[in-house]
């Protein structure tokens, strides 16, 4: 098994493009389908415990996530790194960006830990139920002992995918998720002679089950891992010593803090119109998950399509081809919007059903019916902001897109969500045409900025500069 080769043929079909785009997108989209899965069995076995608990993990992964989702997008800057030292043929460079990025991995898990740690007992500032603040308090402290395998795992399978190796991620979510089953079962209600440990259990079953992932992708790739790890002991001390000088994290923070900013100010926008949602009452919330969770899974794929989009337009730049990296844009954005069409007209033709699959309660049913054609209408633009952003990034091209996103969520989306939810009083409707808008406008500034970006010679697209 060796690492695959960016090499590309002179002259390349749009046909051809579609097909490698396509091959690389499907085992992402898999595997992030495959981490949404585990959400859900949490949800479903603290479910069958008592609402209250449910709501606590709810909470809990709700605000894990929040407080991780910077340190994802920083992790996130050895896309373009390693995708053009890739195409460049330079693994020398490689096993740099990865050295340096288990350097952060080790301080961004630390200060991940310690936030959630210390944030559960302050959830009552965000009017949370009394009853539940403590269960979710109890949650994030059992996700605690998981934060660094997970920051590790999305290290390496970043690492990976940006040398299109997508396989071992795939195998690694498949152990991940048996494990979360097994060990949700036993520790949430004292199967096969373990406590019962409740909510408690929850977290901590999460935590087993994300060093599951880190060390079944670790195993399955470690062939191809030491590929990029010189042979002799001498090389390998000059290429650790010369990763970590004074001064060789520059280009990872650079490219790696406006991802991070970006990343959360879109998590964070949800989180807040959630929130707001929770304002105007439990069946208005509730309407809101049910439709959040299928505009979520349907995100998957232009997802997957967007780590797609970093590996071949990072590649096709590493490697000095331009034509290449403008091609994969367009493929990619057309792969995107395609799918997403086909989501938006499921949203538009069967809202009732839709929401009937989730609860029997009409009035829920009924609030879900009414956000679903609304998300049908940004599916489009949520995914082509989404694939622009990996088109971007794989052209290192990190820190205006951040602003953009800031624009486009806080400046218009977030502002129009409240006065349309509240002073103009269209509730629930109100809330998700703000959010629309705010999709539709960072699409249209992301899109440009990737024609401006791809217009430019190749040597002001390298990103790296300080290898």
């Amino acid at each position: 098994m060796s690492i695959p080769s960016t090499a590309s043929p002179p002259r390349v079909s749009i046909r051809r493009e579609v097909r490698e785009v396509a091959r690389l997108a499907a085992p992402i989209v898999t595997v992030q389908l495959g981490m949404l899965l585990m959400g859900t069995v949490d949800t479903m076995m603290l479910g069958r415990l008592s609402k209250e608990a449910l709501a606590a993990g709810a909470l809990g992964t709700a605000v894990t996530f929040g407080i991780a989702a910077p340190a994802f997008g920083l992790i996130m800057a050895v896309d373009p790194l390693v995708s053009q030292a890739h195409g460049a043929g330079d693994r020398a460079a490689v096993l740099r960006h990865l050295v340096r990025g288990l350097v952060v991995v080790g301080t961004l898990s630390l200060l991940t830990m310690l936030g959630l740690w210390f944030v559960g007992p302050q959830l009552h500032w965000l009017r949370q139920q009394p009853e539940i603040v403590p269960l979710s308090t109890e949650y994030l402290r059992g996700v605690v002992p998981g934060m660094p395998g997970f920051l590790l795992f999305f290290l390496v399978r970043q690492t990976l995918q940006s040398m299109s190796i997508v396989r071992p991620a795939v195998l690694a979510v498949v152990a991940g998720n048996l494990v979360n089953v097994v060990a949700n079962y036993a520790l949430v209600f004292g199967g096969f002679g373990a406590p019962a440990l409740g909510v408690l259990g929850s977290g901590l079953a999460t935590s087993i089950s994300r060093w599951v992932l880190l060390l079944v992708l670790v195993a399955a790739s470690w062939p191809l891992i030491r590929q990029v790890v010189p042979a002799r002991s001498a090389a390998r001390s000059s290429a650790l010593s010369r990763a970590l000088r004074p001064g060789a994290f520059v280009d990872l923070v650079r490219l790696g803090v406006p991802i991070s900013l970006q990343q959360a100010a879109e998590y964070w926008i949800f989180s807040l119109v959630a929130l707001m949602m929770g304002a105007l009452g439990a069946v208005q919330f509730a309407g809101h998950q049910i439709a959040l969770n299928l505009a979520s899974l349907a995100f998957m794929v232009p997802l997957g399509v967007a780590g797609a989009a970093a590996t071949r337009v990072g590649n096709a730049i590493g490697r000095r081809d331009v034509e290449a990296a403008r091609r994969a844009a367009v493929v990619s954005l057309g792969l995107g919007a395609a799918a997403m069409s086909l989501s938006a007209l499921t949203f538009a033709a069967f809202p009732r059903l839709l929401g009937r699959l989730y609860t029997p309660e009409p009035e829920v049913i009924a609030v879900a019916a009414t956000l679903l054609p609304i998300a049908a209408a940004f599916q489009i633009v949520d995914g082509l902001q989404v694939v622009a952003a990996g088109v971007l990034r794989g052209a290192a091209d990190t820190l205006l897109p951040a602003a953009l996103a800031l624009i486009g969520f806080w400046g218009l989306g977030l502002p129009a969500a409240w006065l349309l939810a509240f002073p103009l009083e269209l509730g629930p409707r109100g809330l998700w045409w703000g959010l629309t808008l705010g999709l539709a406008t960072t699409a249209v500034l992301l899109v440009l900025r990737t024609r401006r970006r791809l217009s430019q010679p190749v040597e002001a697209l390298l990103a790296e500069r300080r290898a």
